[in-house]
C-alpha cells in the first residue's frame, strides 16, 4: 500500500494549527458521538418508521458494520486521494448521509443511509489521529493525543444524554440533523487549515479487501446479534462465526503470499500486518482493544442500570455520567503535560490501570437500592484512569513507527478499538441476560409457603406480579455486578502488558 507524502505542519508557517485542531476535533467528535447517540431514540424511530424491534436494531448494526469494514481502507484511500481530500470527502459524505437519515420515512431507507454514514465516517477517526500527530513535533505528541482523546473518550459519554434530550425536546430526526451544522463547521475548518499533501497512484488489493471485509463484517454481525439470536445455538451465529474465521484466515494466507513474493501482483497488501512486528505498536493496539472493551461495555451497562433498576429519567442519567467525562478530560490534560516533560509513558499507564481497577471494584459494590453518590464517585475515578491510560498508549504506540506508516497504523488502531467495544458490549449483555435468568430462578426458589411470611402488599394476583418484578430487579442487579467483576478481572490482566512496552525517546526523524 502506498502512502501520501506530507509536510509536517510545524514546518508550514502558513497553517493555522489552532484551527486545524478545532476542525479535526469537531469531525472526530461528530463521528464518535454517532456510535451511541441513536440508541435512546430507537423506540421513537420504531413507531415513526413502522418497524419491528428486530428491524429497528439494524439502525445501530448497519452503521457499526459499515464503519468496521471501511476503516482498514483508510491507509490506501489516503495514499490515492491525499489526507486533506479524503477528510473533505469523508466529512461531506457523513453530513449528507446524516441529513438523509434525519429525513428518512421508512426503515429500509434509514438502514441504507446509516450504511452510508458508516462508510464515510470510517476514515474520520484514523485520519484525524495521524493528522494531529503530523501537526505537532514529536515531543508534543502527548499533548496532541490528549486533545484527540477528548473527542474519542467523551463522545460515547455525551451520545446517550444528548440523544435523549434531542428526542424528548424535539424529535428523533434531530439526532442525525444536528450533525449538519457541526459537520459544515468542521469541513470549512479542514479546508482552510489542513495542508495539501502529495498522492501516489496505487492499485487496491481487491482480493485482500474482500477477504478482510468478509471477516470483519461477519464478526461484527455476529457480535451485534449474539444475544438476540441466543449465541451459538443459532444457525445464523454459527454461519457468521464460520465466515469470520474464513475471511481472517484467508486474508492471513493472502498477506503471507504477497509478503513472501508468491503473488506476482504489483499492489501491496490491503492492510500491512507487518506493522504489528513493531513491539510498541502491537502492545499499544492490544491495550486499546482492552480499553475499547472496558470503556464501551461499562458505558453500555450504566444507562439501563440507572433507568431500569433505579428509575432515573434520561436527563438525570446524563448528569450522573457527566462526572466520568470530566475526570477523563482532567487526566488527559494532565498526562499531556507530563509526557511533554519526558515522563516515562508507562508510569501514567500503570497509575491509570490501578484507578480503573479501583473504580470497577467500587462498581461491584453497587446495588439496586443505593444513593447516587457512589455512582458519581466511581465514574470520576474511572474517567481519571481511562484518560491516564488512553493518551500515553496512543502516543507510545506510534513512537517507534516511521511517519509514513501512521495513517495505515491509525486505521488498524481504530479498528481494534471498535472491535474491542463490540466484543465488550456483546459479552456483558450476554452475561447480564443469562445471569438475570439464573439469579431469578435462584431467588424465586427461596419463595415458598414454608418460608418467612410475605408482606401484605405481595399477596393476591397483583401482589405476586409485584413480587416477580422485584425478584427480576434484584436478579438483574446481581447480574450487573457479575459484569463489573468481569471488567475488573480483564483490566487487572492488562497490567503485565506494561512489561512489554519499550520506553522511547523523542526522535525528530520519525515525526
Amino acid at each position: 500500500m502506498s502512502h501520501a507524502a506530507t509536510l509536517p505542519v510545524e514546518e508550514s508557517p502558513s497553517v493555522n494549527r489552532t484551527l486545524l485542531v478545532i476542525s479535526i476535533m469537531l469531525a472526530t467528535l461528530m463521528q464518535v458521538i454517532d456510535t451511541t447517540i441513536a440508541n435512546v431514540a430507537l423506540p421513537q424511530m420504531q413507531g415513526s418508521l413502522s418497524a419491528t424491534r428486530d428491524q429497528v436494531s439494524w439502525v445501530l448494526t448497519s452503521y457499526i458494520v459499515a464503519a468496521a469494514i471501511a476503516t482498514p481502507a483508510t491507509g490506501w484511500l489516503a495514499s490515492v486521494m491525499g489526507r486533506k481530500r479524503l477528510l473533505v470527502v469523508a466529512i461531506t459524505g457523513f453530513v449528507a448521509a446524516s441529513a438523509l437519515c434525519g429525513m428518512a420515512t421508512s426503515i429500509g431507507a434509514m438502514v441504507a443511509f446509516r450504511v452510508l454514514q458508516g462508510l464515510f465516517g470510517a476514515a474520520l477517526v484514523p485520519i484525524s489521529q495521524s493528522s494531529l500527530l503530523d501537526a505537532f513535533p514529536t515531543e508534543k505528541h502527548g499533548a496532541a493525543m490528549a486533545l484527540w482523546g477528548v473527542g474519542i473518550m467523551i463522545g460515547p459519554i455525551l451520545g446517550p444524554p444528548l440523544g435523549g434530550w434531542l428526542t424528548e425536546s424535539y424529535s428523533w430526526h434531530w439526532v442525525f440533523l444536528i450533525n449538519v451544522p457541526i459537520g459544515v463547521l468542521a469541513l470549512l475548518g479542514v479546508m482552510a487549515s489542513v495542508p495539501a499533501d502529495e498522492t501516489r497512484k496505487s492499485r487496491i488489493d481487491g482480493r485482500g479487501f474482500l477477504l478482510l471485509a468478509l471477516g470483519i463484517g461477519a464478526l461484527q454481525l455476529m457480535l451485534d446479534r449474539w444475544e438476540q439470536e441466543d449465541g451459538l445455538h443459532s444457525l445464523e451465529i454459527q454461519l457468521e462465526l464460520a465466515l469470520a474465521f474464513l475471511g481472517f484466515y484467508l486474508y492471513w494466507v493472502h498477506w503471507r503470499g504477497m509478503r513472501l513474493g508468491l503473488d506476482d501482483r504489483r499492489e501491496r497488501p490491503f492492510v500491512n500486518l507487518s506493522l504489528l512486528a513493531d513491539r510498541n505498536f502491537a502492545v499499544g493496539t492490544l491495550f486499546i482493544f482492552i480499553i475499547g472493551i472496558v470503556l464501551f461495555a461499562t458505558l453500555a451497562l450504566l444507562p439501563p442500570y440507572l433507568a431500569q433498576l433505579m428509575s432515573y429519567p434520561t436527563v438525570t442519567i446524563g448528569l450522573l455520567l457527566a462526572p466520568r467525562g470530566v475526570g477523563t478530560m482532567i487526566s488527559m490534560m494532565l498526562v499531556g503535560r507530563l509526557l511533554a516533560r519526558r515522563v516515562d509513558p508507562r508510569l501514567p499507564i500503570f497509575v491509570g490501570l490501578i484507578l480503573m481497577v479501583w473504580s470497577l471494584w467500587l462498581m461491584t459494590q453497587f446495588s439496586a437500592d443505593m444513593p447516587a453518590g457512589p455512582i458519581v464517585w466511581a465514574g470520576i475515578i474511572q474517567g481519571l484512569g481511562l484518560g491516564l491510560v488512553f493518551v500515553p498508549v496512543s502516543t507510545i504506540a506510534y513512537a517507534t513507527l516511521p511517519g509514513k506508516d501512521r495513517t495505515e497504523a491509525a486505521g488498524i488502531f481504530s479498528l481494534m478499538r471498535n472491535l474491542g467495544s463490540s466484543i465488550g458490549i456483546s459479552l456483558v449483555f450476554t452475561v447480564l441476560s443469562r445471569g438475570t435468568q439464573a439469579n431469578h430462578a435462584s431467588l424465586a426458589a427461596g419463595v415458598t409457603p414454608f418460608g418467612p411470611p410475605l408482606p401484605p402488599a405481595w399477596s393476591g394476583a397483583d401482589g405476586l406480579m409485584a413480587l416477580n418484578a422485584e425478584l427480576t430487579r434484584q436478579a438483574a442487579a446481581v447480574a450487573y455486578v457479575s459484569d463489573f467483576w468481569l471488567m475488573l478481572v480483564l483490566t487487572t490482566l492488562a497490567l503485565p502488558l506494561l512489561l512489554l512496552l519499550r520506553p522511547v525517546k523523542a526522535n525528530p526523524a520519525r515525526a
